[in-house]
């Protein structure tokens, strides 16, 4: 029993993993992704399919730029929060290219509503603010992003969950 259910865990966990790769891959054309593939390939140096400091370091080499400081190579390894494979070097593009903001931005400029620092905005409040400022939102719009955010009982979104959410995906779209 407990190896079926084991299995069956891990069978999840593959079809998530499969799901929040394919999402990255619809980000792009076929064409753009074999592009990625060729510059992944070209830094990848000894072709392990992870993209490291010596890679990066050879990489900076062969462009003429003999001095590079190992804390700037470490920082930009930092920005796949893990090893960069070919997926996670995609969707660092992707977040790049497709300006989706680093999450403590936009928690930023959720606390602007928040001033008492609950963690949360009112539902109603938001959906007016959405709706009459600066690139105003239409009613179906603001449907749309509420059906993917955390709303409690009391009509408060929960930014700091919807903020994760923006950056990362919702759990509940790929179980």
């Amino acid at each position: 029993m407990a190896s079926r259910k084991a299995a069956t865990k891990s069978k999840a966990a593959a079809k998530r993993t499969q799901r929040g790769s394919s999402n990255v891959f619809s980000m792009f054309e076929q064409s753009q992704i074999q592009e990625f593939k060729e510059a992944f390939s070209c830094i990848d140096q000894d072709r392990d399919g992870i993209i490291k400091k010596a890679d990066l370091k050879e990489t900076y080499a062969q462009l003429g730029k003999l001095n590079v400081n190992d804390d700037e190579l470490e920082e930009m390894l930092k920005e796949g929060k893990g090893p960069i494979n070919f997926t996670v070097f995609l969707t660092l593009f992707g977040e790049k290219l497709n300006g989706t903001d680093p999450e403590d931005i936009i928690l930023n400029a959720f606390k602007l509503f928040d001033p008492n620092g609950t963690g949360a905005v009112n539902k109603d409040e938001f959906k007016r603010l959405l709706m009459t400022q600066a690139d105003k939102f239409t009613a179906e719009e603001v449907e749309q992003a509420f059906s993917v955010a955390p709303i409690d009982v009391a009509g408060n979104i929960d930014y700091k969950s919807l903020c994760y959410i923006i950056t990362h995906g919702d759990e509940k779209e790929e179980s």
